[in-house]
């Protein structure tokens, strides 16, 4: 019993002073709490320090909601809650905990102020939180956040994370950040500073190549001789990234010239229709993506994937009506196909500005298109452009399996090679053309779906894509579908790589000349069919 009272005793003795100090620290905080609510904007910035100090990880919450401008406290007993909006409709949440106030209206809450000033301070204090995240990418992300604003605490910070880290993408990220440090550093040795230059010729971070344009202002020669060493480097490697975008951009512009052309290709090829209402069967497709959003508005991220198949339905059956009431009757008349279908296309323009109005209509992008994938400082892939770039090629091979493969496709064959022979051997060509015509105004449906996710839908938005679509098909070819492939990609490529140069007008007419010179030598295109089909 003597012994228990004596271990009582220690206890008491020694976790009291413990106990007082989580009380102490437990009321400071909310004393930080209360002062960080009703604080003018130049005291905040050392509030915001000793919450960082005294709660560590635990106040990013807090700090994201204010660098956000959603921090708010309740007037009455200034609470800190943050500002959410779900679906339209504005709530307010405690900031730790996340728990629903439904209690509080915009009359009972106030908003924190923040400034630039603030903001700056958030995102650096941020990125020193994030240092000790458990995913590599949200560290790596934190440095080089924290390379505009380099100051002794944060160098110490990064120097000991980097003892630790054991991820190479962030310690290549800590080691730029510290030979950054270093290189600006004047009390440094000249041999430390141009081998922290040095280190610094691999990076493509905009910080760094401020710098080293600094850098080579120094009145140290070596100092300046290796920063523009360094900053040469940087710029040839830019360079280099540079015509990587340009590539990507063509390689997007010609993946929805392929989209675009594919169909027109089989319809000319198979049936020699010059189908001027293909422009519109890419806008029908486009306003059907926009149908199925307005009756989807909950389900954004799957609209896209159901407005396909829609889109492809939608076309491709006002194309067998189109070809079904007149183009079957104008068989061997290009021209005549040519003013009817024109007709076709104002016709269908006006019946769309009738329903929809004359006004652009804006289609959302679903989660998983948003963004971009961020290769480099210098280079980004926009996702929307990656996933139409892939869908493309899909489309394309799944055409080609079609006519390879189905019993559709050899009919489809057989009446482009030699459509009385076809006739005579029992192939029901008037189906077949049918078919062939909704089948191509079935991919124009899709292609619209593509382009109503880089672009507004409108009713002239077929027209801006119909000149192009002929200029590939007969480029490439007519009727060949390797030849539309590579077409629609030559074009897309040389047209971004001249808009730079010449403009973006005077690009287009530049690729239209070339065209017609190239057709002056190839009147077949590319790929010029052979054979019967030739004939």
């Amino acid at each position: 019993m003597k012994y228990l009272i004596v271990l009582c005793c220690f206890l008491h003795v020694f976790l009291q002073p413990a106990h007082a100090a989580l009380e102490i620290e437990s009321h400071r905080e909310a004393d930080l709490y209360t002062e960080l609510a009703g604080a003018k904007l130049n005291k905040m910035i050392p509030i915001l320090v000793e919450l960082e100090t005294l709660k560590g990880e635990q106040i990013l919450p807090l700090f994201t909601l204010l660098m956000a401008g959603n921090l708010y406290y309740v007037k009455a007993d200034k609470a800190l809650v943050g500002k959410a909006n779900e679906q339209g409709a504005t709530s307010y949440k405690s900031v730790f905990t996340q728990e629903e106030r439904p209690e509080l209206g915009k009359k009972d809450v106030k908003k924190v102020r923040v400034n630039n000033k603030l903001r700056s301070h958030l995102r650096t204090a941020i990125a020193r939180i994030q240092l000790t995240s458990t995913s590599p990418v949200v560290r790596e992300k934190a440095v080089r956040t924290l390379l505009a604003k380099l100051d002794p605490k944060t160098i110490v910070l990064l120097a000991d994370r980097y003892a630790i880290e054991p991820h190479r993408e962030v310690k290549n990220a800590i080691k730029l950040a510290l030979a950054l440090y270093t290189a600006t550093q004047t009390q440094q040795s000249i041999s430390d500073r141009v081998m922290a230059i040095e280190t610094l010729s691999t990076s493509l971070e905009n910080q760094v190549r401020n710098t080293l344009v600094q850098l080579t202002q120094d009145t140290h020669q070596p100092i300046a001789l290796a920063a523009q060493k360094s900053l040469t480097q940087i710029e040839q490697r830019a360079q280099r990234f540079a015509l990587v975008d340009k590539l990507f951009f063509g390689l997007s512009l010609g993946s929805v010239l392929l989209l675009a052309s594919i169909g027109l290709a089989i319809t000319f090829g198979v049936m020699g229709v010059i189908n001027m209402a293909h422009g519109e069967m890419i806008m029908l497709g486009a306003y059907t993506t926009y149908v199925v959003q307005l009756m989807m508005p909950n389900y954004i991220d799957y609209s896209l994937i159901v407005a396909i198949p829609a889109a492809f339905v939608v076309s491709g059956l006002m194309g067998i009506l189109v070809e079904r009431l007149v183009i079957c009757r104008l068989h061997g008349r290009p021209l005549e196909t040519l003013l009817a279908t024109f007709g076709i296309s104002l016709i269908l323009q006006q019946l769309v500005r009738t329903v929809f109005s004359p006004l652009n209509r804006q289609v959302s992008t679903p989660s998983w298109m948003s963004g971009s994938w961020e290769i480099n400082p210098v280079l980004s892939l926009t996702l929307n452009r990656l996933y139409i770039l892939a869908f493309s090629l899909a489309i394309f091979f799944l055409l080609v399996m079609i006519l390879k493969k189905t019993s559709l496709g050899l009919n489809v064959r057989a009446v482009a090679q030699n459509r009385a022979m076809a006739k005579v051997m029992g192939v029901k060509t008037h189906r077949v053309d049918a078919l062939t015509f909704g089948l191509g105004s079935g991919i124009a449906g899709i292609a619209g779906v593509a382009l109503s996710q880089l672009t507004n839908v409108g009713p002239n938005l077929g027209q801006a894509y119909i000149i192009d679509s002929f200029m590939v098909v007969v480029f490439g070819g007519v009727g060949n579908l390797l030849g539309t492939l590579v077409a629609a990609f030559s074009l897309g490529i040389g047209t971004k790589f001249l808009e730079p140069i010449t403009g973006a007008v005077l690009a287009s007419i530049i690729v239209l000349v070339f065209i017609i010179l190239f057709i002056q030598k190839r009147p077949k295109g590319l790929f010029p069919q052979k054979g019967r089909a030739a004939e």
